[in-house]
């Protein structure tokens, strides 16, 4: 788990699309872009390319077209992000409820099942 690569807030926009939505085009992908992140189209492929050389993306050609899939996890970012800011940054050492992100529209039951195992296997292994 220490191994999955950690996205900055805009790759997380792009990787929340494609585990909602499955595997994109730029064009695809810029076109679902929250209003927030209203940036031009090579800006898009600039930071999709820079999440492929992360690990974060595969990039596969159809019919002359990159497309994107997320290479991590779901549940393995959101854990490995939550898991930084609240061992790194809050410095909590006890077991993390994933339960506290039950009104999630992102993570389903099982997801936050999952969630909770991977924010709380650092602790298994010291044991």
């Amino acid at each position: 788990m220490a191994d999955t690569p950690q996205p900055s807030e805009a790759e997380l926009e792009l990787l929340k699309i494609l585990w909602r939505d499955g595997p994109a085009s730029a064009r695809e992908i810029q076109a679902r872009l929250p209003e927030g992140l209203a940036w031009a189209a090579s800006t898009t492929r600039t930071v999709l390319e820079r999440m492929r050389a992360k690990g974060l993306l595969n990039r596969e050609e159809v019919h002359g077209v990159a497309v994107y899939a997320a290479a991590a996890g779901k549940t393995q970012v959101l854990g490995g992000v939550l898991r930084r800011l609240v061992r790194g940054v809050l410095e909590v050492d006890g077991p993390l409820p994933a339960s506290a992100f039950s009104g999630s529209q992102v993570l389903n039951e099982a997801e936050l099942e999952e969630l909770t195992a991977v924010l709380n296997a650092d602790l298994e292994k010291d044991r």
